[in-house]
């Protein structure tokens, strides 16, 4: 027979492997560290389970925990947007989830949000980050927006818009760059799609060649990384439109390489709910202005 699971724990749990802290879990339970860790203890020993690896300086999961965790945050989210409904019965509140690759999100999502929250009051938007590994399933996610080429079986996958990639740098570092083989010279900094660099050197006519510069898993900390001075990165420059218009970076090469594009993604197991109709439709046609406004070039070095 399955063990009586108390409501209290399994939140006690959630919050702790979303914090990976008792002590955090507890501020926001407002409850004591101590009742939450019990909680847990008293979890684990029902379903004969360890749930974390408890470290000097906070809480680890286990395989079984990393089961258990999505399948939980996914059931309380649905849970409270129940609960949202009834708290205005005027209108219907509904919790819309996002998972979205950060530097689209910053660059991008964020600028435009407030016209989608005037338009549509009665929606709760909850913007997730991540680095373009995600489940929509596990993570309880109604959309996720990607970089790739759009091959995800599992998935519908709707283009949003193309966004090739160029070179990015200080106006120090630009004022060294006349010709892409100066290139040599400077660190190259990398993402994790390694054939990048070497794509956009053949298209500047170059022969690649070995490059050791530090590898990041966010365009977003890459370019950062660029604009402090410390190297040269290769990233799609209209998500950084602010920074180049401020002059905080340079784009000194007109030579471009098609990586992919932004893609707006949805299970095919799940039917649109309003709200993820009222974003569907938003974001296309935000999108869609999007690629009008792209035909303008930004800003080149000035070469004189």
């Amino acid at each position: 027979m399955r063990p009586y699971l108390p409501l209290n724990a399994l939140r006690a749990f959630e919050s702790s492997a979303r914090h990976l802290s008792f002590t955090q879990a507890a501020q926001e339970m407002h409850v004591t560290q101590a009742a939450v860790s019990q909680q847990v203890r008293m979890l684990e020993e029902r379903l004969r389970t360890v749930l974390f690896k408890r470290l000097p300086r906070g809480l680890e999961m286990t395989d079984e925990g990393r089961l258990l965790f999505p399948v939980l945050t996914n059931a309380f989210a649905h849970i409270e947007a129940v609960l949202k409904q009834f708290e205005n019965k005027h209108h219907s509140h509904e919790v819309l989830s996002i998972g979205a690759v950060g530097t689209f999100a910053i660059s991008w999502l964020m600028p435009r949000l407030n016209v989608f929250r005037e338009n549509h009051p009665f929606v709760e938007l909850r913007l997730l980050t991540n680095n373009n590994l995600v489940n929509l399933a596990a993570e309880g996610l109604d959309f996720a927006i990607r970089f790739g080429d759009g091959n995800w079986p599992t998935t519908h996958n709707v283009l949003l818009f193309e966004a090739p990639l160029t070179v990015l740098c200080s106006p120090n570092i630009a004022q060294r760059l006349n010709h892409p083989q100066d290139l040599q010279k400077e660190t190259l900094l990398r993402s994790y799609r390694t054939e990048e660099w070497n794509n956009w050197l053949t298209t500047a006519g170059l022969e690649p060649w070995v490059m050791n510069g530090p590898m990041f898993d966010s365009s977003r900390l890459m370019v950062e990384a660029a604009i402090q001075g410390e190297g040269v990165a290769l990233a799609p420059n209209h998500m950084f439109s602010r920074e180049l218009t401020s002059g905080l970076l340079v784009c000194p090469f007109d030579h471009y390489v098609n990586a992919g594009g932004y893609w707006l993604t949805s299970l095919k197991s799940r039917p649109a709910t309003p709200a993820m109709q009222y974003f569907y439709d938003w974001i296309v046609h935000e999108a869609t202005n999007e690629k009008l406004i792209r035909e303008r070039n930004l800003p080149v070095k000035n070469k004189s």
